[in-house]
């Protein structure tokens, strides 16, 4: 017997992970390629003559494939279940692709090239919603991916993987956009009502063009994505589930190695004696506790941050906002890192308790310093802290533990329930924003500023209590064992779970 018989292949192992984190890397790709483009777009359908482009009408569409990611992640737990987690991911590469070209060139074969109208803002929205079904898709099945073929002493650090690869999405966007963008420049919000003649001449081109050319760059890593999808293997756990014991130990023993893939193969049978069992088998608390997991993440309101970094360093004064944004997606890649590499060490209550109480320091120090000109330094400052202290915390910690804290009998159906509040809440922030933003009281206020950032840090502390006093740790368990912990009668998350988890 040779040595990767013994132990397993890592590099077989890294080698489907990395492709399955593709799809993460595509999730950051298309949440955050609005960032660009918002402006471009919002001055496009400005243009239109038989409709008003209102700023509720721009939260809407900078949000709309928000509505897409809430029905992908709804039906997650269906196709996982019933196609399998391969196929489901399959079919997000292809959502991807079509919702790419799609937002590109709204008016293929409809409508008139360049012409804005309240059909095009439709047909526009349609594609952005084709788009964000893959999204929810992929949200909630490339964890539950990554997490059903990883040993579970690395299991966190694989799924951090996929959050890394959300972040890093993001990051080649910003850069994309940036790029895209080159020489021209985003118009101006208060000269975008009075036509493009009124436009700085290097504006027009973004308005008439750039915002395409950001939303089709994503064809090319969801056209590889669909691709490479096909060559990974299904999950053993899925295997077992639909009575493929056989396959699922061939996977099982390339991973781990021969010994060891028979013992996690008796393990998984152990827990599918049943192969699906009603979703509130385990109790209420299990659901509560992935649910809340999910608003929270969404609640403390990052996205908001990232589909409109580009304007709100811009409001902040800043002379080159694109740059900045570039300069955070650096920083949130550096710290999702710290995540990774310490997720399994320190564990995940610790990481998520210490993120939100610096995301609340940050988020405070915003909602008190911005619009003051002298302290601009400081609100960039506040709202980089914000941004990092998610980005190793709730940011992968999150997906880590909806992929791991559900039972196996209820886990495709757990997950989508879970992901799907966090796509309801994602878009509950985001197209909220603005309009909160740009909320007055008096005349040229910042009432809507600081309430902003205010209500989005009270959030932050909540979240840590939510943390501190209900989520269990799950550091170094198996996948099985949470069937052992939300069985246990009288289970009490405050005084019992650290027992169990010792």
């Amino acid at each position: 017997m040779n040595q990767q018989s013994e132990h397993g292949s890592k590099a077989y192992l890294f080698s489907i992970v990395m492709v399955a984190v593709l799809g993460g890397l595509l999730f950051g790709y298309d949440t955050a390629v609005i960032s660009g483009a918002e402006k471009g777009l919002q001055a496009f359908f400005m243009e239109s003559k038989d409709f008003a482009y209102t700023d509720g009408w721009h939260g809407f569409t900078s949000a709309s494939a928000l509505i897409g990611c809430i029905i992908g992640s709804a039906f997650s737990g269906f196709l996982a279940t019933n196609l399998g987690r391969k196929k489901s991911l399959i079919i997000a590469g292809i959502l991807f692709f079509i919702s790419a070209l799609g937002s590109m060139d709204p008016e293929f074969l409809f409508f008139e090239y360049g012409h804005p109208s309240y059909s095009l803002l439709i047909m526009f929205n349609i594609y952005r919603v084709i788009g964000g079904i893959g999204v929810g898709l992929a949200s909630a099945i490339c964890p539950m991916y990554i997490s059903e073929v990883a040993p579970s002493n690395i299991r966190g650090m694989l799924v951090s993987c996929n959050q890394f690869a959300i972040i890093f999405g993001q990051l080649v966007v910003y850069f994309v956009n940036f790029f895209i963008l080159g020489d021209h420049i985003q118009p101006l919000v208060e000269d975008m009502g009075k036509g493009l003649a009124a436009l700085d001449p290097r504006a027009v081109w973004t308005v008439e063009t750039g915002w395409r050319y950001m939303f089709g760059s994503e064809a090319v890593p969801a056209g590889l994505f669909a691709l490479l999808i096909c060559f990974v293997p299904e999950t053993p756990r899925y295997l077992v589930s639909v009575g493929k014991n056989d396959k699922a130990l061939q996977i099982l023993q390339r991973i781990n190695g021969s010994e060891r893939g028979e013992y996690v193969l008796q393990r998984i049978k152990e827990t599918i004696k049943i192969k699906i069992e009603p979703i509130m088998t385990y109790g209420a608390l299990c659901i509560f506790v992935g649910i809340m997991l999910s608003v929270f993440q969404q609640a403390v309101g990052i996205n908001a941050v990232l589909y409109y970094a580009p304007r709100i360093f811009g409001d902040m004064g800043m002379n080159d906002p694109m740059m900045l944004t570039v300069f955070m997606g650096i920083i949130n890649i550096s710290f999702t890192l710290v995540a990774i590499f310490t997720v399994e060490k320190w564990g995940r209550k610790p990481l998520l308790i210490w993120g939100s109480l610096g995301m609340a320091l940050g988020a405070f120090g915003v909602a008190v310093t911005f619009g003051n000109e002298s302290l601009a330094l400081v609100t960039a400052a506040s709202l980089l802290l914000y941004s990092a202290c998610f980005m190793f915390s709730w940011g992968p910690i999150c997906w880590v533990l909806i992929a791991e804290i559900f039972p196996n009998t209820i886990r495709g159906q757990a997950v989508a329930v879970a992901v799907a509040f966090q796509w309801i809440f994602n878009f509950i922030v985001s197209s909220t924003f603005v309009p909160m933003f740009n909320m007055h009281l008096t005349e040229g206020d910042d009432f809507g500023h600081w309430f902003t950032y205010g209500l989005y840090g009270l959030i932050c502390v909540i979240a840590a209590l939510f943390v501190w006093r209900l989520v269990p740790e799950t550091k170094g368990k198996t996948l099985e064992d949470m069937s052992k912990l939300w069985k246990w009668k009288g289970y009490d998350p405050v005084h019992r779970v650290g027992k169990m988890f010792e």
